[in-house]
């Protein structure tokens, strides 16, 4: 388990930097979180974010990239751009979604 200090205080990530606990998401956090992968955060970060949140809160499942992409208007490169490697992944980890099995 690892610490992740906030400002504000700090909340509990699992060994690979996924939020234990997705109520305890906050701006601040993925913002931090967006740092600590060397993600500089955007507007744009925070519009597919938001988008990812929606969909798992209604689903319980995080959505395929697929679906990211089309939602946000947003073509795989852009989001390669904007996420880095495993885009996926990295916005659902930022979204505070617990660690994925699959390809996201």
């Amino acid at each position: 388990m690892t610490i992740l200090k906030l400002e504000n205080g700090s909340v509990e990530l699992d060994d690979e930097g996924y939020l234990k606990d997705f109520s305890h998401w906050s701006l601040e956090v993925a913002r931090a979180l967006a740092a600590r992968d060397g993600i500089e955060w955007t507007e744009d970060h925070l519009n597919v974010v938001r988008m990812i949140q929606a969909y798992y809160q209604k689903h319980s499942v995080a959505p395929m990239l697929t679906l990211v992409s089309k939602e946000c208007d947003k073509s795989y490169k852009e989001l390669h751009a904007l996420f880095q490697k495993q885009p996926g992944k990295r916005a659902a980890k930022l979204a505070g979604l617990p660690k994925t099995s699959g390809c996201t």
